[in-house]
């Protein structure tokens, strides 16, 4: 019997419930049967087995489970920089084969070119991207979105001169900079303090409000899930990982972090998740 029966929101993930609000098209992004097995020297393993998840176009997904249950393999499908052993990954309606500027990810370890300033590195992908654009039309590109998240007076600084916070500004402006379809986040703030970390959700969740694009984020913080997302998909432990359920996160937009928090239901599914991963697939123990 389950913990937390107060909760009827989290639903089975083949039969998800979208918010017309929010979801303009279905379909979107579709995970189908999707399946990977890479080769040791023990023979097959198995990473995922059967995944199968539908966002519809402007929907905000939060992924979470343990470390090793496939999560960033998962991305890496979607990214293009892997391909299923069994199943198939599409966007909308073409398979993801290699990646490409309709999809763009912010990793962790901000993944900047040190030796160019600001403004160079978001200048580089909107150039590689927009060959044919002016030299104006493409500065004015990057001009825009360093505004967008607050770097127009750091624009001249190289990297290693600002903070963990500014650098993760960058990379989020080098991504939306060439206007993807889909915006993919591999914990993006994991690697930073707690205020810095409340500051860039809450300017990542303005920025999504003005032109929400569809966002596919990976984080291990049910808070951050609650506060950011449409739904939070929580993944069963590895090997052979799938979706274990899919929670449809009920609070309305645009966000006010300290409201969500004194609102009981947020308790109710911060629990409900905490179940899900620390009772029902918590690691083992020896």
């Amino acid at each position: 019997m389950e913990s937390f029966k107060t909760v009827e929101r989290p639903l089975q993930v083949n039969s998800p419930t979208l918010n017309p609000a929010v979801a303009s098209t279905q379909d979107f992004l579709v995970i189908k049967d999707v399946s990977k097995v890479y080769p040791t020297p023990k023979g097959p393993y198995t990473v995922l087995e059967d995944v199968n998840l539908t966002i519809a176009e402007g929907e905000f997904i939060c992924l979470i489970g343990h470390s090793g249950c496939g999560k960033s393999t998962l991305l890496n499908m979607v990214s293009g920089f892997n391909q299923p052993t069994a199943g198939e990954v599409k966007l909308q309606g073409k398979p993801i084969l290699k990646p490409g500027p309709d999809r763009m990810v912010v990793f962790q370890n901000y993944s900047l070119l040190p030796w160019l300033t600001v403004f160079e590195n978001v200048y580089l992908a909107v150039d590689s991207v927009y060959p044919q654009k002016s030299e104006a039309d493409k500065r004015e590109i990057v001009r825009e979105h360093l505004a967008l998240v607050g770097l127009v007076e750091a624009s001249e600084k190289k990297i290693p001169q600002i903070s963990g916070g500014m650098k993760q500004r960058v990379s989020i402006a080098r991504a939306l900079s060439i206007r993807p379809e889909l915006l993919i986040l591999d914990e993006p703030f994991g690697a930073l303090d707690a205020i810095t970390k409340e500051e860039l959700q809450e300017e990542l969740l303005k920025i999504w409000n003005d032109h929400r694009c569809t966002v596919l984020m990976i984080t291990h913080d049910i808070d951050e899930a609650l506060f950011l997302a449409d739904k939070l998909v929580m993944m069963t432990n590895g090997p052979a990982a799938k979706i274990g359920e899919v929670m449809t996160i009920p609070f309305p937009r645009p966000r006010d972090r300290a409201r969500i928090m004194e609102d009981p239901e947020y308790y109710d599914l911060r629990n409900y998740a905490l179940d899900f991963l620390y009772n029902r697939f918590a690691h083992d123990v020896d």
